[in-house]
């Protein structure tokens, strides 16, 4: 799993960091490519990377806010005329999504050459696939803000091949016959179970993003053991309340939430154009001292988990 920060500025875009938009890359996984949010000219961020529009497949508001949402109607748009346009596209997002979208093509003129879903959604279990469950919690925003818990089920352990061939099992398609069957007959009768010849399944990782909210010690049930956990720090440590205010999080309070969820690693985002580069040291400096893990995220930064 890639997790590229197309943007990571909060409100609106400056000279150093564009607005909200972060894409899950599962191309091992799923082929698939989820954007999360996508702020304005999230389209021209994609250009810089390797991440194809046609490749993404899903894609996540957290709330309503225009920093979020205003490149949606360019993205959606271009996307008709890439490769891949031909596949489809579901946005979950909250209410009022659908509204949004339709009335931007609609308006504009815009015809989609790729079939597109709009769900609004509550909480609770939102999608599941073969490889992966996401769910959904209400934060404390200004307006209905969400945040997604995607969960990676456990993996199948390893083929233990010296086991095999210990017991005469020599290399070939037998050996993907046991690994896909729960029991397989060889040629001479022999009975083979694959619980026997499969070692521990392999965890699944879990990455939780939240949406825009203020600071709330409920929420470490939702983001508990997250391998990578995603939050604002929209404010520095010395702002609690204006954060406050503002139904926002500071750096510390971010921090604060993965140590109690005991969280892998936490990764800031959504930084006010207030607290430029050359002062990231002091902001990252604050979390670190509550939670050491931490990292803050530029435009473009990658992280693989």
């Amino acid at each position: 799993m890639d997790i590229t920060f197309l943007g990571t500025g909060a409100g609106l875009p400056s000279k150093e960091r564009n607005v909200t938009a972060i894409t899950l890359s599962m191309l091992q996984e799923l082929n698939e490519v989820w954007l999360f949010d996508c702020g304005e000219a999230t389209q021209h961020q994609l250009l810089h990377t390797k991440i194809k529009p046609g490749k993404i497949n899903k894609l996540f508001i957290t709330h309503m806010h225009g920093d979020h949402i205003y490149g949606l109607p360019g993205f959606l748009s271009s996307r008709s005329f890439q490769a891949g346009t031909d596949r489809p596209l579901t946005i979950y997002g909250p209410e009022g999504i659908r509204e949004f979208v339709q009335s931007a093509l609609k308006l504009s003129y815009t015809h989609l050459t790729y079939p597109l879903t709009i769900i609004e959604i509550e909480e609770g279990l939102l999608l599941e696939t073969e490889a992966v469950k996401v769910y959904t919690k209400k934060l404390a925003h200004g307006v209905p803000s969400f945040g997604f818990r995607i969960v990676e089920k456990d993996k199948p352990g390893e083929l233990l091949v010296e086991k095999l061939k210990a017991k005469g099992i020599r290399p070939g398609p037998i050996y993907g016959e046991i690994k896909d069957n729960p029991s397989v007959t060889l040629e001479d009768g022999t009975i083979i179970n694959r619980r026997d010849f499969i070692g521990q399944p392999k965890k699944g990782r879990i990455i939780s993003i939240l949406g825009d909210t203020k600071y709330q010690s409920a929420h470490k049930d939702f983001i508990s053991h997250s391998d990578l956990f995603i939050h604002e720090a929209t404010f520095a440590a010395n702002q609690a309340t204006l954060a406050e205010n503002y139904f926002h999080s500071t750096n510390r309070q971010a921090a604060k939430l993965a140590l109690d969820a005991n969280c892998k690693q936490l990764i800031l985002t959504h930084i006010s154009s207030r607290y430029q580069f050359q002062k990231m040291d002091q902001f990252l400096e604050e979390a670190k001292e509550v939670f050491s893990n931490t990292f803050v995220a530029r435009d473009f930064s990658v992280f693989q988990l």
